[in-house]
């Protein structure tokens, strides 16, 4: 006779599985949508990770990422990451003058058109690049009206060409032609130059597609009276250290991409001094400083060429996985990466831009993202700062704690933190800086871009502002081409 165990035996309702099912269930998706739509028409709370595999779960990405990461490669990638990351932050940007286009720029010509973005050919440029370039070949004489501009456009005499591959960059349609007066900036570090045009304020203006009468006279007194005077200033006055500002404008609460309240005024507060010892006319420097005083966006272009001075010096390091460009044309996002080859454009398609919209107009009207701005965010300001600058989502949307999460999260996928420009809100920690190939495509995170929106169509101009992101595919492209480097 077999003696009954002691042990009781499990009934169904007390085993683990029949536990987990006997009561409500919170389900934790970690995968696609349409399984968080399932599982929540079935009455049960579901919570979605944002989560992607590393490489999107492409095979040839995941390929390319695991042969950077072999130790070999990754020490070499490491030390050229720190020597890039090292030329952003000890680039010393000067602002040493202004002049005009055709006297400063390299390879600038009285028929050459640089525009923000990638290459792009005139059949295939957005509403609001067509627009621009419209504009400034009426400016420039090239053409007597919209009309025969259209025409100059498409009969192959005009160059068109990328302002990256010129030192410069242009916000938005960034359409600079030759008779345009641009900032000149010195790196006193590495000794490089970089160069950007003046600010047309924020009322109808060419760079964001507009060329009506009123832009083209504009145009011309910023040639003739605003452009003159400032290099006049410039000369009585010395250089200006541009990274000292950008720092105290941001503690000051701006993340200079599109809020410049403070940036402006500290860029102000050295020039007027100059500005009303030059040989202007008091009513031509009345009329200089009511035109500044009507936008906060007179310094924004100002910063973009301090980025720029400052991601150039890092540009071309062997070996390097770092990001030292990051730029839209309207229908197509750039990238560029330190080590690979100079002028090598890993591209995607323009992303929508996600925000507010200007009364009367609706998401439709609006073009894809657009413009050489965002070399402010590869800097590592802009939308990587808004924790510095909280009142931002008032213009771009959201709220005041995404601001300081976008931040956060910036972190992530970022070599470094810039210790000479800080974050008072985040305890005064450096900007992230130094975004990498590599952490994107790991952490499934795409850097953050606050921006204008310009009306899809030429002639309008800007209808609102908000936040967008890189295609994936261009980091893609770029750990693929890294790979295939150290192969």
């Amino acid at each position: 006779m077999t003696t009954p165990s002691s042990t009781p035996i499990s009934t169904p309702d007390s085993t683990p599985i029949a536990r987990l099912f006997g009561g409500d269930l919170n389900v934790v998706n970690v995968g696609l949508a349409m399984f968080e739509e399932d599982i929540a028409a079935q009455d049960t709370k579901v919570t979605t990770l944002d989560w992607v595999p590393p490489g999107n779960g492409k095979p040839e990405v995941i390929a390319a990422l695991d042969h950077l990461a072999r130790p070999d490669i990754a020490a070499r990638i490491e030390a050229a990451n720190a020597e890039a990351v090292e030329r952003i932050t000890s680039a010393k940007p000067m602002l040493v003058g202004f002049g005009r286009a055709i006297d400063v720029v390299p390879g600038m010509t009285p028929t050459t058109i640089i525009h923000a973005g990638p290459p792009i050919t005139w059949e295939r440029m957005s509403g609001p690049m067509k627009g621009a370039v419209l504009g400034a070949l009426v400016f420039e004489g090239l053409a007597a009206d919209l009309a025969e501009a259209e025409r100059v456009a498409a009969s192959g005499r005009i160059t068109f060409s990328p302002c990256h591959e010129h030192d410069c960059v242009g916000s938005m349609a960034g359409v600079t032609s030759a008779s345009m007066y641009m900032h000149v900036l010195h790196n006193e570090t590495h000794g490089n130059r970089a160069y950007t045009n003046l600010s047309e304020q924020m009322s109808k203006i060419l760079r964001m597609g507009a060329n009506d009468e009123t832009v083209v006279e504009r145009l011309i007194w910023m040639r003739d009276v605003l452009g003159p005077m400032l290099k006049e200033a410039m000369e009585i006055g010395g250089p200006i250290d541009l990274r000292l500002l950008l720092s105290q404008a941001l503690h000051m609460g701006d993340e200079a991409h599109n809020r410049n309240i403070a940036g402006s005024l500290l860029l102000m507060q050295e020039l007027a001094p100059r500005m009303v010892q030059t040989s202007f006319s008091a009513e031509q420097q009345k009329d200089v400083f009511d035109f500044i005083a009507s936008s906060d966006y007179f310094s924004g272009p100002t910063w973009l060429a301090m980025a720029k001075a400052a991601l150039d010096a890092a540009h071309g390091i062997e070996d390097s996985t770092v990001v030292t460009t990051m730029a839209r044309n309207g229908v197509e996002f750039g990238l560029r990466v330190s080590g690979l080859p100079g002028n090598q454009w890993l591209t995607g398609p323009a992303q929508k831009v996600v925000g507010p919209m200007f009364a009367g107009y609706r998401p439709e009207d609006s073009g894809l993202d657009i413009g050489d701005s965002a070399i402010s965010e590869t800097y590592g300001f802009g939308g990587f700062a808004m924790a510095a600058a909280p009142a931002i989502v008032a213009l771009v949307g959201g709220t005041v704690q995404e601001a300081l999460a976008y931040t956060r999260e910036m972190g992530e996928i970022t070599t470094a933190r810039n210790p000479n420009i800080t974050i008072p809100s985040l305890d005064f920690q450096g900007l992230p800086t130094g975004i990498d190939v590599r952490k994107v495509l790991d952490t499934g995170i795409l850097p953050v871009i606050n921006t204008a929106i310009a009306h899809k169509e030429p002639g309008i101009g800007m209808i609102g502002a908000g936040i967008t992101h890189p295609p994936a595919e261009v980091f893609e492209k770029a750990v693929v081409a890294l790979a295939a480097k150290f192969s």
